[in-house]
């Protein structure tokens, strides 16, 4: 019978590769919507996704040595992305502003659910360090949440 701590580790793996996934699918998104903004509020827009977009880039490397760190693989290629990721593709270059703020703030409500259940899992592996991480990611990722919905009251 397997060691239920090799299960929740394996566990906790396969979410921190979609959490991995996750934020290289919103960061090419972000990054899109920072390139295609039009408008009105172009130059605030333009700016914001871009640092949103950076700060998202930034965690593409720690979740991914997060995962080294507990000897297991990440991903290798842009299909294993597509696969673990929860953040739908958005191909349009068209979308107006409103629509590009609404899908990214729902597109990291999904990255913070994500978050929020990666949790329990690293409690029961017994990874203090991925669980502290896991707090950092969410107040960052609430963060953009806040952002993102203030700019549509």
């Amino acid at each position: 019978m397997a060691n239920p701590n090799t299960n929740s580790k394996a566990a906790l793996v396969g979410e921190l590769n979609g959490l991995l996934a996750d934020h290289f699918a919103l960061f090419i998104k972000t990054k899109n919507f920072h390139w295609h903004v039009k408008g009105p509020r172009f130059r605030d827009l333009h700016l914001l996704f871009d640092e949103q977009a950076l700060e998202i880039r930034d965690q593409i490397d720690l979740i991914a040595e997060r995962v080294r760190k507990l000897d297991a693989d990440t991903l290798t290629s842009v299909g294993s992305v597509a696969q673990h990721t929860k953040i739908k593709d958005q191909d349009s270059a068209s979308l107006g502003a409103e629509d590009m703020i609404a899908e990214l703030r729902d597109d990291n409500v999904t990255v913070v659910e994500r978050l929020k259940g990666m949790k329990p899992l690293a409690e029961q592996a017994g990874d203090n360090a991925t669980d502290g991480l896991i707090d950092d990611w969410t107040d960052m990722t609430e963060q953009r949440v806040w952002f993102l919905k203030s700019l549509l009251a």
